[in-house]
Order: structure tokens, then C-alpha cells, then sequence
């Protein structure tokens, strides 16, 4: 028998059966752990019954909504969230535990170095290391930002930084990583878009290069091998896709209200 913390993890998926198992598999130590399913076909749903967790399925709502609802059903004081590519290493669980179990803490949240991995190597550059998240919090104390794309854990409170990691084993399959450039490049442009904000498709260009230049070179990205300039091109075309929506979304815009003259 593990014993289990007084902890809630909260965790949102979709089509995630082959992460969810080693993500779950290293938090077994948490007393409740949440999953916000928003209509997977894969086994996701059934792998995290499996596990025992609360599972819950509901439409998408976008990212920050989306935690948030898996942060509601938390029952405990401490909580966690986590995606399902991550996991938690021992050291981190030693750590969480000295957290939780303390009667008095004077921080209500707390921030994590993350390791992301990509492709089977340790991104130590390009911005990707230490890539300080906070995920930990007290529930009274935090709630995710309502953003639909980036969203973040906001706290209300003194936030305390954690040496030990957690460990993001990020999308590696280059068609799967199209898709989602796809997906998170209208997200980013529609947000934007709502922001006022406005672009033509010549900008988007220039974003995308000077985004390259700036990971491959200044952030030292050729350091990180093949994977490095991967990663260095896959963000400037996530860039440029963004940015060229935007200006499809501003010309829509333009012809509308010229239309309506």
C-alpha cells in the first residue's frame, strides 16, 4: 500500500492513452487525482478508471476554463495540476509531501523547474530550461487564468520556488506536431484577434524569421543537436501560421465592413 497524500491532482485530457498511464503511474501517492475528459476515442477514459481517478466528461470549453473544472471537483486543500505528459519524479513527491503535511506554510503556492524532453533528449536551450511553471497551490488560494491558449495558474499569495523538477515529455511525432501547430496557431490568432489586435501576412513572415533566428542563434538552440533546429523551425512555422491568420481574420474583417457600407 502507498501512502497517499492529502493531495488533488487535476488533470484535463483528450486522445491521451499513450501519455496518461506513466503520468498517472507517478503520482500514486495522491489521494484524489481529477480527469476532465473532453471526448476521447482512445482507451484515456478507461485507462484513468482504471487508475481510480475522478473522471469526468465534459465539451471543451478551452484550456484555462477547462483546468478550472477539473480544479472545482479537487477536494483537498492541496492541489496539483498536471498535463497528462508530464510526470512527477520521486524527488518532487518527497518534496510535495514535506509541502502538504506541514500545518503552516507561509506560501499558498508554488513554482517548478520543468525538464521538457523532445525526441528522447533533454531540451536544455531555447528558452525550454528551466521553464519556471507554478502548479501547485492551495486551492482557496488559485485559479487558472480564463485564457483559451497559454493559460497559467494565478495566486493569490506569497509563491514559494521548488529546486525538483517536473518532467514534460512533450509531442515528438512531426505529423502529430503539425496538428497541433494547426490548432494552437488559430487559438493564438482568434485570441489575438479579440485583443484588437491586427496583422498583415508580410509580418507574419518576418515574425516567423526573426523567431527562428532568435531560438536557433541567441537562444542557443543549435546547442540541442538535431532536435534543437526542429523545435527552432516547428515554432517559427507555428509563428507564421499564427500570424497569417490573424491577417486572414483582419481581411474578413475589412471586407465585412466594407461590404456593409
Amino acid at each position: 500500500m502507498i501512502d497517499t497524500l492529502p493531495l488533488s491532482v487535476a488533470i484535463i485530457t483528450k486522445n491521451e492513452a499513450r501519455n496518461l498511464p506513466k503520468c498517472l503511474a507517478s503520482i500514486r501517492f495522491a489521494d484524489q487525482v481529477v480527469i476532465v475528459d473532453s471526448g476521447s476515442t482512445d482507451e484515456t477514459v478507461q485507462i484513468a478508471n482504471d487508475f481510480g481517478c475522478d473522471v469526468f466528461v465534459e465539451p471543451w470549453m478551452g484550456f484555462g476554463p477547462q483546468k478550472q473544472s477539473a480544479i472545482d471537483k479537487c477536494r483537498n486543500e492541496w492541489v496539483l495540476v498536471l498535463d497528462a505528459d508530464e510526470r512527477v519524479p520521486p524527488e518532487t513527491a518527497a518534496a510535495l509531501r514535506t509541502i502538504v503535511t506541514r500545518r503552516a506554510d507561509a506560501e499558498v503556492g508554488y513554482s517548478f523547474p520543468r525538464k521538457n524532453f523532445f525526441q528522447g533528449r533533454w531540451i536544455r536551450h531555447l528558452g525550454w530550461w528551466p521553464d519556471r511553471v507554478v502548479r501547485l497551490f492551495r486551492q482557496s488560494c488559485g485559479r487558472m487564468s480564463p485564457a483559451m491558449v497559454h493559460e497559467a495558474v494565478e495566486i493569490k499569495g506569497s509563491i514559494g520556488s521548488l529546486d525538483t523538477p517536473l518532467e514534460h515529455y512533450t509531442e515528438s511525432r512531426l505529423s502529430a506536431i503539425l496538428r497541433k501547430i494547426d490548432h494552437y496557431s488559430s487559438l493564438g490568432a482568434q485570441q489575438a484577434f479579440d485583443e484588437g489586435k491586427r496583422a498583415a501576412v508580410s509580418g507574419a513572415f518576418w515574425r516567423a524569421w526573426s523567431t527562428f533566428l532568435q531560438n536557433y542563434f541567441l537562444k542557443l538552440g543549435f546547442l540541442d543537436g538535431p532536435q534543437g533546429l526542429t523545435l527552432s523551425v516547428t515554432d517559427s512555422v507555428n509563428k507564421f501560421f499564427k500570424y497569417a491568420k490573424l491577417s486572414e481574420l483582419t481581411r474578413e474583417e475589412k471586407h465585412t465592413h466594407g461590404s456593409g457600407r
